[in-house]
């Protein structure tokens, strides 16, 4: 990212650039620059194709046009699929492009063997956007807090990420809410944090999880409930629930060999703050009663989907049985 932020600072640009990855905030926010620093607002000199069914010819003639009154021409192509598949017309243009033309491509998948990213490599710079971790997006939020003259401590930073999650889109907006909510304090308060802030499904499935880790059958269900009320379908909540039971089985397993936090959670593919979570609620059981409680959320599944189980009833049944106290 220190190259595309340097090329758009600089306005030294190079023929092709691509920008890939899973975070879809950052994805657009590179976007955006990279056109408003190219092209600003002249919509002669720019094409925009987005969408498989791309007449690849066209886009070829377009940019063989030489920019009209401008330094260049700027062709903006997002979720083509060309990254996967069928680029290679465009990807043997690519050793063609005229100084003139410079392409940006964005894209949600790529393949890096195919020939589209190979010749984009070689003639450009590739700029691959993921998740970022719970430390960058502290260091980002506090940014926009201290912007509008706000201040958080670590503590409250922390759990503000760890209710709303890590989707930056998401947390921009909690941000903003909470800038608004507390307009006349200097100071972010966790209590804030709860009054205004939307906890994620996962958040919500923690705490249900947590509810039923202390047989507290009346809030196990409360948060079922809710959750319902707010038209999340039953199945998506038995899939969370399933995810749980079989993250927690995995940091009980890793953490028993041994494994610190970072390495539980690179092992098990989520984020620091995810991985100390399940730590901490995989304490609560036994490893029988995660593989139990795993078994049966898929045998749960299974009828359901066969028919011979309401949805809405057999998530409940499954959560009356884990929350009960003689269980």
């Amino acid at each position: 990212m220190k190259t595309l932020s340097s090329d758009i600072k600089n306005r030294q640009f190079k023929n092709v650039y691509l920008i890939c990855g899973e975070e879809e905030y950052l994805k657009r926010n590179y976007k955006n620059q990279l056109i408003q620093a190219i092209a600003g607002d002249d919509t002669m000199n720019l094409g925009l194709y987005e969408g498989k069914n791309i007449d690849i010819n066209e886009v070829i003639d377009s940019a063989e046009t030489f920019p009209f009154f401008a330094e260049h021409r700027l062709i903006v192509m997002e979720g083509t699929g060309l990254f996967k598949s069928g680029g290679e017309e465009l990807a043997e243009y690519m050793k063609k492009i005229p100084k003139t033309t410079v392409f940006l491509f964005v894209e949600s998948e790529v393949d890096k063997r195919s020939k589209m990213y190979k010749a984009v490599k070689s003639v450009g710079y590739i700029c691959e956007i993921n998740r970022q971790t719970e430390q960058d997006l502290a260091v980002w939020a506090a940014r926009i807090f201290d912007h509008d003259g706000k201040k958080i401590t670590k503590a409250n930073m922390s759990y503000l990420i760890a209710n709303v999650g890590t989707d930056m889109e998401i947390l921009s907006r909690e941000i903003e809410k909470l800038i608004s909510y507390a307009w006349d304090k200097n100071v972010i308060s966790r209590e804030d944090i709860d009054a205004v802030c939307v906890k994620q499904l996962n958040v919500r499935i923690f705490d249900m999880i947590d509810a039923i880790s202390v047989k507290n059958q009346k809030k196990t269900l409360d948060c079922y409930y809710e959750l319902i009320a707010e038209k999340e379908p039953p199945m998506r909540i038995l899939y969370m629930i399933s995810r749980q039971f079989y993250l927690m089985l995995q940091a009980k397993d890793l953490s028993g060999r041994g494994m610190h936090k970072d390495q539980i959670a690179t092992t098990m593919g989520v984020q620091g703050f995810i991985a100390g979570k399940c730590i901490n609620q995989s304490r609560n059981f036994t490893l029988t009663d995660l593989k139990t409680g795993l078994a049966e959320s898929v045998k749960t599944e299974e009828m359901i989907k066969s028919g011979t189980m309401d949805e809405k009833v057999g998530v409940e049944m499954l959560l009356v049985k884990y929350s009960r106290k003689n269980q």
